[in-house]
C-alpha cells in the first residue's frame, strides 16, 4: 500500500490527500477483485490533476497491474466447490453436436428444453436485485469519494464548533482537582499512508514547556493537529488549543478578535447580556397595571429561573475572571506590537504576517491548559520575539512549541522532545542541555556498542573453531548459549549532516554598495527612513533590527537599486552581482517543475549529474531533485532557492529572514556556509543565534533612522522587554 501511494505522491504530486488514502485503502482491500481496482483507479486520477497526461497515468496503471499481480497470492479466493444437482444428468446419453464440442460451447439449455423449471421466481427476483443494487452501489463509490472532496469546505467547522466541541465546558465542577498531567502510552500516528508515530510514548507535566524538535518532515506538524483534535486521545478535562492559521480578515476590530477567541466567555457574556435584557422587561411587566394575576405569577415564575441562570452565568464569569479581558487583551496586542490606536483597527486591514501575531495573541488570552505553538517566531520581529521568550517563562499551563530557533528554545523550554525514528524521546532542560545531553548519550552508546561487538566477535570465532572439537564442544555450547541471552546494543544513528556552499567572488573595487544621506519615502509627508549612511563591502557582515514596518525592507530595495531615493545618493557598483534572498523569491519558484529542471532554465548550459550534485551541496539529495518543487516542504523550498542564488556567483548576499521554514539542520549548515563566503552578507532576522554567528555588526531601524547599534543581540532584546514592561505597567 505505501509503495502506491509513493508512486503516486510522485507521479501525480497534486493529487488530493483524501483521494491518495483512498486508492490506497482499495489496493489494500484484498477482497477487491483486481479490475475493479484499475477501473476506478483510473477513473479517480482521470477526474484529478492527471486528467491531461494520460501517457503518465498509462504507464502508472501498467505499474499497478504488475503491483496487484504480485500481490495475487495474498487476495482471498473463493474456493471452488462441489454442488449436488437437483437431478442427475448421464452426459454419455445425451445427442451432442460434434461442431459445438469443437468450438468449446455447449447448449446445456437444449437438454431440458420442454421441461417445467424448477426455479424459484421469487428468491431468483430477489437475489437479482440484490445484485443490481450491489453493482450500482460500486459503481457511485468513487463519486461518492469525489462528492466528499466538494463538500469538505462546506462540512468544515467554524473556529467556535470546533473550540466547543475539542473544549467542552465543566458545568459540573467534576473536572477540579483532576491531574492534568498527560500520559499516553503506546500510541501511533499516522498521515494518509505515512506512519508518524509508532507505538510512541506521549509524556507531559503540567507546567512544563516542551519544544518539539526533529527534522524536516518528520511529521511535527501532524502531531499537533492529532493533538489537537483529540485523535490521540488527551482527557477531555484538558483544554487544548493550536495556533496554525491566520486569522480570518473582516470588519471585527482585532481587541474584539482576540475577546471573542475565549468562546465560552463570549457566549457567557452574550448570554448574561440577554438575560438581564428578558429581567428587565419582566421586572417594568410586573410593575404595570392591568396584568391578570395568573399572568404575574407565570411572570414572577420566569423571572425566578432566569434569575437563578443569571446566578449560574455570573459566577462562571467571576471564575474565568472575565473582567480583566479588555486589559489582558490589550496588553497581549501590544507586547506583539500592536499600537493601541491600531487595536481598533478591523482584522481585513491587516498583512498575514500580522494576522498570525493576531492568532497568537488569540490563543495566549484564552489561556488553555495544553497551548501548542507551530513556529511562531516565523511571524515575528525580534522586538515581538523577545516579548513572547519573556512571556512565555511565566506560562502557568503547558505548552508544546514546535520550533528552529535554538535561542528561543533556550529561554522558553524546560524540556526537549526529539522526534525521530517514529517514536519521542524526551530531555531535560533547554536545547543547548539537550544538544550535550544528546551527544554524551550518542558516544556512550557508540562506546558500548562497539564494546560488545568485540565480545560478540570473539564468542563467535570461538565457536567456529571449537564447536566441532570433541574436547572443546561443551565449551563452544557455552558460549553459544552465552550468545542468545545477550541483550543486544542497537547501533547508534548516525547524524545526517548537511553542507551548503557559496562560490568565492572575484574582487572588485569598492564602493560596491553606498547610501549616503539617503530619505524615502512613497510621498513627501510620509518618510520611511531619513538621512541614511551605510557602506557594504566585500567584507561586510551586517544585521538589520528593529520593529516590522519600520523600513528594513525599503533599505534593502534601496541597496539594490529597486527603488530610488528622493534625497542623497545611493551607488550600486555595475560590476557587482546581488544574491537577495526573501520569501517571495521562494514563492515565486516554479511549483511544476523539478529542482533540477528549474536551475536548467535559469542557468543552463550544464548537465543533470552536475545540477543534482550541486543541489547535493544545499542538502537536496537522492531523488529530491527531480521531485516536483510543489512537493517540497518550506525547508526544501528554502534549499532550492539558495542554490539557485549560489549559482549566480553573488559578491553581496541579501537575506531577508532565511531561516524561516529551515530546520536546525539546515540552519547550522547555512551559518557555516556564510562564515566560509568570501562576499559580503546583510540579513534581516529574529533568529538570535543566527545574527549572532554571522554578523558583526547591529543595525537597528527604528522610527524613520538607521543607527549602529553597539551592543549584542540578547542586550537589544532586553532593552526591547523592559522598554514594554514600562508601557504596560500599571
Amino acid at each position: 500500500m505505501a509503495k502506491v501511494a509513493s508512486d503516486i505522491r510522485r507521479t501525480f504530486p497534486r493529487t488530493d490527500e483524501v483521494v491518495l488514502s483512498y486508492i490506497a485503502g482499495l489496493v489494500d482491500d484484498e477482497e477487491e477483485e483486481v479490475d475493479d481496482i484499475i477501473e476506478m483507479t483510473r477513473g479517480m486520477l482521470q477526474s484529478g490533476p492527471s486528467q491531461s497526461d494520460t501517457k503518465a497515468l498509462d504507464d502508472f496503471i501498467g505499474r499497478l497491474v504488475t503491483y496487484l499481480e504480485s500481490q495475487s497470492s495474498k487476495r482471498i479466493r473463493k474456493a471452488p466447490t462441489v454442488t449436488r444437482l437437483d437431478k442427475t444428468i448421464n452426459m454419455r446419453s445425451q445427442v451432442m453436436s460434434a461442431t459445438i464440442a469443437m468450438s468449446g460451447k455447449v447448449d446445456l439449455e437444449s437438454n431440458t428444453k420442454g421441461q417445467a423449471s424448477r426455479v424459484d421466481l421469487t428468491k431468483l427476483a430477489k437475489a437479482e436485485a440484490k445484485l443490481k443494487a450491489k453493482i450500482e452501489k460500486r459503481s457511485k463509490r468513487d463519486l461518492y469519494q469525489g462528492s466528499k472532496l466538494i463538500e469538505a469546505h462546506a462540512k468544515q467547522q467554524t473556529y467556535e464548533e470546533m473550540f466547543m466541541k475539542v473544549n467542552p465546558l465543566d458545568l459540573s465542577g467534576a473536572a477540579k482537582g483532576k491531574s492534568k498531567d498527560i500520559h499516553l502510552t503506546n500510541i501511533d500516528v499516522s498521515f494518509a499512508s505515512n506512519r508518524i508515530l509508532s507505538g510512541a510514548t506521549l509524556t507531559m507535566a503540567h507546567g512544563r514547556r516542551y519544544g518539539l524538535i526533529g527534522r524536516n518532515g518528520v511529521g511535527k506538524s501532524t502531531l499537533l493537529r492529532h493533538l489537537a483534535l483529540r485523535e490521540v486521545p488527551i482527557p477531555t478535562h484538558i483544554s487544548i488549543l493550536y495556533v496554525e492559521q491566520e486569522v480570518v480578515g473582516d470588519d471585527t476590530p482585532a481587541i474584539d478578535s482576540v475577546l471573542q477567541a475565549d468562546v465560552w466567555r463570549h457566549k457567557l457574556v452574550t448570554d448574561e447580556a440577554e438575560l438581564n435584557a428578558r429581567l428587565e422587561v419582566l421586572e417594568t411587566a410586573l410593575k404595570a397595571d392591568g396584568e391578570g394575576a395568573e399572568e404575574k405569577s407565570a411572570m414572577e415564575s420566569e423571572r425566578d429561573e432566569i434569575s437563578a441562570k443569571l446566578g449560574d452565568v455570573q459566577k462562571m464569569l467571576i471564575e474565568m475572571e472575565a473582567e480583566t479581558a479588555p486589559a489582558r487583551a490589550a496588553a497581549l496586542l501590544a507586547g506583539l506590537g500592536f499600537e493601541e490606536e491600531v487595536q481598533r483597527n478591523p482584522t481585513r486591514s491587516f498583512s498575514g504576517g500580522w494576522r498570525m501575531r493576531l492568532a497568537l495573541a488569540r490563543a495566549l488570552f484564552v489561556k488553555p491548559d495544553l497551548l501548542m505553538l507551530d513556529e511562531p517566531s516565523n511571524n515575528l520581529d525580534l522586538n515581538a520575539l523577545a516579548w513572547l521568550e519573556d512571556y512565555l517563562q511565566t506560562w502557568p499551563s503547558t505548552i508544546l512549541v514546535v520550533s528552529h530557533d535554538r535561542a528561543f528554545l533556550d529561554a522558553v523550554a524546560t524540556d526537549i522532545v526529539h522526534q525521530h525514528s517514529h517514536r519521542l524521546d524526551y530531555y531535560k532542560g533547554n536545547f543547548s542541555q539537550f544538544y550535550a545531553t544528546k551527544t554524551d548519550r550518542a558516544i556512550n552508546q557508540r562506546k558500548e556498542y562497539e564494546a560488545q561487538q568485540i565480545v560478540i566477535k570473539g564468542l563467535q570465532d570461538f565457536i567456529a573453531r571449537w564447536r566441532y572439537n570433541a574436547n572443546r564442544a561443551p565449551q563452544a555450547q557455552s558460549r553459544i548459549k552465552q550468545l542468545e541471552k545477550m541483550v543486544l546494543i542497537d547501533p547508534p544513528e548516525e547524524e545526517e549532516s548537511e553542507s551548503f556552499s557559496f562560490p568565492e567572488p572575484e574582487k572588485i573595487s569598492p564602493p560596491l554598495l553606498q547610501l549616503d544621506e539617503v530619505t524615502f519615502g512613497y510621498s513627501p509627508d510620509k518618510l520611511i527612513l531619513k538621512n541614511v549612511n551605510i557602506d557594504v563591502g566585500l567584507d561586510s557582515r551586517l544585521c538589520v533590527i528593529g520593529p516590522n514596518g519600520a523600513g528594513k525592507s525599503t533599505l534593502i530595495k534601496l541597496l539594490t537599486g529597486s527603488i530610488q531615493p528622493i534625497k542623497g545618493t545611493a551607488t550600486l557598483n555595475s560590476r557587482v552581482r546581488i544574491a537577495y534572498f526573501t520569501q517571495h523569491h521562494i514563492d515565486s519558484l516554479d511549483v511544476s517543475m523539478s529542482p533540477v529542471a528549474f536551475l536548467q532554465s535559469k542557468f543552463p548550459g550544464k548537465t543533470e549529474q552536475e545540477y543534482r550534485s550541486h543541489l547535493g551541496h544545499f542538502g537536496l539529495t537522492g531523488l529530491t531533485g527531480l521531485q516536483k518543487i510543489g512537493t517540497l516542504s518550506g525547508g526544501q523550498k528554502s534549499r532550492v532557492a539558495f542554490s539557485v542564488l549560489s549559482l549566480s556567483r553573488p559578491h553581496i548576499l541579501l537575506l531577508d529572514e532565511p531561516s524561516n521554514h529551515m530546520d536546525i539542520e539546515g540552519i547550522d549548515a547555512l551559518v557555516e556556509a556564510i562564515a566560509k563566503f568570501k562576499g559580503g552578507v546583510i540579513s534581516i532576522s529574529h533568529d538570535e543565534r543566527f545574527i549572532t554567528a554571522t554578523s558583526s555588526q547591529l543595525w537597528v531601524c527604528s522610527d524613520g533612522s538607521l543607527t549602529k547599534y553597539s551592543g549584542n543581540v540578547e542586550d537589544y532584546k532586553n532593552l526591547i522587554v523592559n522598554n514594554i514592561r514600562a508601557k504596560t505597567k500599571p
